[in-house]
């Protein structure tokens, strides 16, 4: 028997380097709903490649490594979507997935899978998938996703929702982002975090935060943008409670940097500067030395301004050597460290 035509797709997805602001804010009509503003991050990202089996059933489905649920969840839903466009029965296939992005720290590991996967089974059809589609099908395979299926631009996204709340400007002001990991880079488990309530004073503190935030994009205000961050990353602490928030604070006061973010999700954080003040260098070098001296684990400087961000990484040991259990059942697959230290 002559095996069916097999059609293989590829996707690829980034990652982030956690918040520049993350909260309950109102959208269109009023009604109160989570969002957050990412601060990208080239550099690492997952990549899928689906091999779509046409005429097997849609639960004959492979996924490699087979810890991937959310991937392969994502995978199903995608195959459906695709198929009911091509006017095609659903079929199962071959879903393999690498990539480099640690987990557990914040930087969008599970959503970067999801959305290559979801890319890859597109293209296996030869669909074009708009991001909102994407999304949505993102969120339906694990709840709440990161917008690393949009563009450059700074949006305030909903994630639990799939939705842009607001595209805040065309990009971001320029900044340097000298990143850390924090709590010697171990995973944070944030389904073990206690779920906070916002009351009124909550919501409109993180609606003047947005304000600011649109304006600091379209003026280009690194400084104003850095007072957003701090803000947000203090409010985080409320929940998080890294013990190194105020060294990491008191570093950036020190050396002069705008502010510092961090991933309400997890252990990542950056002191935020502003390239266009003098002794940019100086103060790149001496917030690594202030980091590492202080038993904070300095691990790449990158930048957001065109006409790529780039990415430098420390050439000296792990930010984490492994060893903690995983943050979730699908999440085993990565050591949680950031490479090339």
């Amino acid at each position: 028997m002559i095996a069916p035509p097999a059609h293989r797709g590829t996707g690829h997805a980034p990652c982030h380097h956690g918040e520049i602001l993350q909260g309950v804010f109102l959208d269109a009509t009023g009604r109160r709903c989570a969002g957050l503003v990412t601060l990208p991050m080239t550099g690492m990202g997952s990549r899928a490649e689906f091999t779509r089996r046409p005429g097997t059933p849609p639960e004959r489905l492979t996924v490699l490594p087979g810890d991937r649920t959310k991937a392969a969840r994502a995978a199903a839903l995608t195959v459906a979507e695709c198929a009911r466009r091509r006017r095609e029965p659903p079929c199962g296939g071959v879903l393999r997935l690498t990539g480099d992005i640690p987990v557990g720290l914040g930087m969008g590991s599970s959503t970067s899978d999801v959305i290559a996967v979801v890319r890859a089974v597109a293209d296996s059809y030869g669909v074009r998938l708009a991001p909102g589609t994407v999304a949505q099908l993102a969120v339906r395979a694990e709840l709440a996703c990161d917008p690393l299926m949009l563009d450059a631009r700074p949006a305030l996204f909903a994630q639990r929702e799939g939705r842009v709340l607001e595209v805040l400007g065309p990009r971001l002001p320029p900044l340097v982002v000298v990143g850390c990991a924090l709590g010697g880079g171990a995973p944070v488990d944030t389904l073990a975090l206690p779920v906070r309530t916002y009351d009124e004073g909550d919501v409109r503190a993180f609606e003047r935060l947005r304000a600011l935030l649109r304006r600091a994009v379209a003026t280009g205000d690194a400084a104003l943008l850095g007072q957003v961050a701090s803000a947000s990353a203090r409010r985080g602490q409320q929940l998080l409670r890294h013990p190194e928030f105020d060294t990491l604070t008191g570093i950036g006061r020190r050396l002069g940097a705008v502010g510092v973010q961090i991933a309400h999700s997890g252990a990542v954080a950056g002191l935020l500067l502003d390239p266009a003040a003098p002794g940019l260098r100086h103060r790149i070098r001496g917030c690594v030395r202030a980091l590492d001296s202080n038993g904070i684990a300095a691990t790449r400087v990158f930048t957001t301004f065109p006409p790529l961000p780039t990415t430098q990484e420390f050439p000296s040991g792990p930010a984490h050597c492994g060893g903690h259990r995983p943050t979730r059942p699908d999440t085993p697959r990565r050591p949680a460290r950031l490479p090339a230290l």
